[in-house]
């Protein structure tokens, strides 16, 4: 079920960390819960190294929703495993701001997956802290 292009884990990665980052507070558990998302597509490479990578790309994007389309051309099943990442950063800190719900509804609709989805993920995540 779980396949990606290596580009595009990176290029999606980037995305998890601009969401770790949309609150201006970039913790070691929202870089490890980035990298635990590399690891669940990437076995064999280096997750620190990928992330770094991810990290200079969100530095230097402004067009970060172009990564949209790579996450626009999976399955729901992908779209739905990215989501959970998503939110999994989202929430790692317990609080979800207005520029973090806005980033989540703007992703949802540019790779279309159903708001409806997209909440029923955040309430499982946040009922099973």
């Amino acid at each position: 079920m779980k396949k990606l292009e290596k580009d595009s884990v990176i290029g999606i990665s980037a995305l998890l960390v601009h969401a770790a980052n949309i609150d201006e507070t970039y913790t070691n558990h929202e870089k490890n819960l980035v990298k635990d998302f590399i690891k669940s597509y990437l076995k064999d490479d280096d997750a620190s190294e990928i992330l770094k990578k991810a990290e200079d790309i969100e530095n230097n994007s402004n067009q970060l929703l172009n990564y949209t389309n790579i996450i626009k051309q999976n399955s729901n099943d992908i779209k739905k495993d990215i989501i959970e990442h998503l939110w999994k950063v989202i929430i790692s800190d317990n609080s979800v701001d207005q520029y973090e719900a806005n980033l989540m509804r703007r992703i949802c609709g540019l790779i279309y997956f159903s708001d409806k989805e997209c909440g029923e993920i955040k309430l499982r995540l946040l009922n099973s802290k």
